[in-house]
């Protein structure tokens, strides 16, 4: 069996709150597009950046996943995200700090992404985000749906905090 997991996310920097979409998905799964965005789930994250919410959005799916998944590919838009397998060697090397020996921001998500990383047979798929939709793949048409799912979450919670609600 191969897993398809797809994330996103959507951030708000002034309040530091960002909602991450994910989908799984089986490999080679036919459903319409409107029925598998009835699957997407959404998740509201605090005191957060756009590139930790990417860690974040992705760690949250992966811990979802049934035990014995077997094969997974991930799917991001994420640069940070595609390029952590190479960067791990070096990431190590260093302890995860920077140059002036201060811990990296991400440190902790970096670390739990390379424990999963370790327990499972995984492959990342960088999609390209942003493309007309006649040039979209299945796979782009529905990261798409990811895409929205995160941003309207995110502008629904903008909205009631606005409005004066929770928030939540």
């Amino acid at each position: 069996m191969c897993l398809q997991v797809f994330t996103d996310c959507s951030a708000d920097p002034s309040t530091k709150v960002g909602y991450g979409a994910a989908l799984v998905l089986e490999e080679g799964d036919s459903r319409s597009l409107e029925r598998i965005a009835e699957d997407i789930k959404l998740k509201r994250f605090e005191e957060t950046s756009s590139s930790r919410l990417e860690l974040e959005t992705l760690l949250w799916a992966l811990g979802n996943l049934p035990r014995g998944a077997g094969r997974v590919v991930l799917f991001t838009d994420s640069q940070t995200i595609a390029n952590l397998p190479a960067r791990r060697e070096k990431l190590e090397a260093v302890r995860f700090c920077s140059k002036s020996g201060v811990l990296l921001s991400q440190a902790d998500l970096y670390r739990e992404f390379y424990d999963v990383w370790d327990r499972n047979e995984m492959e990342v798929v960088k999609l390209s985000g942003h493309m007309p939709s006649i040039e979209k793949s299945r796979d782009d048409l529905v990261f798409s749906l990811l895409d929205r799912a995160a941003r309207s979450a995110l502008r629904r919670n903008l909205s009631k905090s606005q409005a004066g609600g929770d928030g939540g």
